[in-house]
């Protein structure tokens, strides 16, 4: 839904920027009630700018690799837009109005100081609307280059999820013997009578069967490379943090707040 509001906002940006081209930057007061118009749509552009900025902001789409681009870019579409209304602000202040000056300055009607300030200011307004037409001109790029950015993040994370193994399930003692292990490693040693135990900082028991499973489905890795007297070490693999990732997801998203109001019983 994001992609076709922020492909309309370029569009609307791009008509605002054609309008603005074919105005008459004559000066006087014809060009006043042509540029508030302007100023007041090129603020309601910004303001829905900065709503889609926000949502995205808030979004799981900024876990999508490549997504920082997009809104920084969206983040420009918000400061050449207020740019491009602040140029045109700039002309309403340079434009000349024909109203009355202080006592014993120069006729209203002297054809010859209304001619002089019209043709000093005529340059100036001119920069201004090319200038503001420019920048609404990139926020209109701006736009679609972000909802193209959107779409093509998405596709390529869902490409990557589908090649992706679905993690592994894990029981209660399996669940809890990783974690462990995640947490701070352990040691695998023989000790009295040739058994063998894991040692873990937090005393979690870890049995020899729970161990074999989980290095099974190659969620740990054991360094051979040391005696097992002197204690091998074990660390959690990339598949083992994502196996325990899944399962913390799965245990939230099956607990849901009225099953929890219910586990609390009624008040007394």
């Amino acid at each position: 839904m994001q992609i076709e509001h922020l492909r309309q906002l370029g569009a609307d940006f791009a008509a605002l920027c054609t309008t603005l081209t074919a105005l008459d930057a004559g000066p006087g007061a014809e060009l006043l009630q042509q540029l508030g118009p302007k100023i007041l749509s090129i603020h309601e552009l910004t303001g829905r700018t900065l709503v889609h900025l926000s949502a995205l902001d808030g979004s799981q789409y900024t876990a999508v690799p490549g997504s920082r681009s997009s809104l920084e870019t969206l983040g420009e579409v918000v400061a050449s837009a207020c740019f491009a209304a602040w140029q045109l602000a700039r002309a309403v202040a340079d434009n000349p109005l024909e109203a009355s000056a202080f006592a014993g300055g120069p006729p209203l009607d002297d054809a010859v100081v209304r001619q002089a300030r019209h043709a000093e200011a005529a340059p100036l307004l001119a920069e201004s609307l090319v200038t503001a037409a420019h920048h609404l001109k990139l926020c209109a790029t701006c736009c679609h280059y972000t909802a193209s950015g959107i779409t093509r993040d998405l596709e390529r994370t869902a490409s990557t999820s589908a090649g992706r193994p679905v993690p592994h399930r894990l029981s209660a003692a399996q669940y809890q013997a990783l974690r462990s292990l995640a947490q701070g490693g352990a040691t695998m040693q023989t000790r009295g009578r040739g058994s063998t135990t894991v040692c873990t900082p937090d005393l979690t028991v870890i049995t020899t069967a729970t161990f074999q499973s989980l290095d099974k489905r190659g969620l740990l890795h054991l360094d051979t490379s040391v005696p097992l007297y002197r204690g091998r070490s074990i660390t959690v693999t990339p598949e083992g943090h994502r196996a325990l990732a899944h399962h913390s997801a799965g245990k939230g998203a099956a607990i849901t707040p009225s099953a929890a109001a219910a586990t609390k019983g009624p008040r007394r």
